[in-house]
């Protein structure tokens, strides 16, 4: 299984970034996905994830109404976090994740993990 994620980058505040994992390895069309973040000397935290189904999307309410976890197909070979609105606070390692159990807010609870992508919005 892999994970490969991209689109990081420095952005000012209030700009925009669509991170990208590809996903191969496996069939993921039953797999839940997500996001996980991590900034410097901070908790690794989530993000955003998405049910097995592809039906349901969960949202930490720091990011909520301003990031979106999107899919390309039912097959899930490739996840989008698109990132609008951005803040200071966005700054960290984003990493995305997958698992063949029900979606979470633990990060244990999931199996495979992306090499993570920076992030840094700063002006």
């Amino acid at each position: 299984v892999q994970l490969q994620a991209s689109g990081g980058g420095l952005v000012q505040p209030g700009g925009c970034l669509r991170l990208s994992c590809a996903a191969s390895g496996r069939n993921f069309s039953t797999y839940s996905m997500g996001w996980f973040r991590q900034a410097p000397g901070k908790e690794r935290e989530p993000v955003a994830t998405m049910s097995g189904n592809g039906l349901n999307t969960y949202y930490a309410n720091s990011v909520k109404g301003r990031f979106t976890i999107s899919t390309d197909n039912a097959n899930k070979n490739t996840i989008y976090l698109q990132m609008n609105g951005l803040k200071p606070e966005d700054t960290a390692v984003y990493y995305c994740v997958s698992d063949p159990r029900p979606s979470s807010w633990l990060s244990y609870r999931y199996a495979y993990w992306g090499q993570g992508t920076q992030v840094t919005v700063s002006s």
